[in-house]
């Protein structure tokens, strides 16, 4: 299954692709404005469209969502459906191949997200057998937390990491962010591949921010 997207095809001939995964209520359109922002010329970006089901923590009301979320404490115990995250993951896997189909090398491919895009984006790109360029994690955290270090590949261990989190955030603590950061470390990550940056805002992102993720791709990419 392919979901739907919104892509941002550039003029230049496309040489890197881009996957980037909205947060929960929101859709493929949330961060397709903030491209013109990167300097990326020859990315292509793709922003797919999660489809909407019950959502626990807000009522049971069918929104946009990857998976459900039974809890706010990000201590509970069962807090996402183990399900849930296998079928979202295997979304994502198809949007990769999609890409590798089009002609994208994995090295000129990324995964991006934001919040419980963010915690898909790590939960996907930490399992691959075959690294990816690199893993941006905006406002992110961990899901299926006590398999993380088990479960991750060994090839993920090359993979360039850019952490973003707000120390104001109210919805995803930054110390949660913090968190996948150190599992990150702790499981194999050397610590130059990993980027952890910090901002003075709630659960969004900043300009500062897009300037900081917009000088990591092109350290990337070049």
């Amino acid at each position: 299954m392919i979901l739907p997207c919104v892509e941002h095809e550039p003029l230049q001939p496309v040489d890197a692709a881009v996957i980037w995964l909205h947060g929960l209520g929101a859709d493929g359109h949330d961060f397709a404005p903030i491209v013109p922002m990167l300097g990326t010329p020859s990315v292509r970006y793709v922003f797919p469209n999660a489809p909407a089901m019950p959502v626990t923590i807000n009522g049971g009301i069918r929104m946009p969502a990857w998976y459900d979320i039974r809890s706010l404490d990000f201590d509970a115990e069962g807090r996402e459906d183990p399900e849930h995250i296998a079928r979202a993951a295997a979304w994502i896997d198809a949007l990769i191949a999609r890409e590798l189909a089009r002609g994208i090398a994995p090295a000129r491919l990324l995964l991006a997200g934001f919040s419980q895009g963010a915690a898909m984006a790590m939960h996907v790109a930490m399992r691959r057998s075959e690294p990816l360029a690199g893993l941006i994690v905006l406002s992110g955290y961990l899901v299926l937390e006590d398999e993380f270090a088990r479960r991750r590949s060994e090839a993920s261990r090359s993979l360039d990491v850019l952490f973003g989190h707000g120390i104001h955030d109210d919805i995803v603590p930054v110390a949660a962010g913090r968190m996948a950061r150190d599992a990150v470390l702790a499981s194999g990550s050397p610590s130059e591949r990993v980027s952890w940056r910090e901002y003075p805002m709630g659960h969004e992102v900043c300009p500062p921010e897009i300037d900081d993720i917009g000088r990591w791709l092109a350290r990337r990419l070049a």
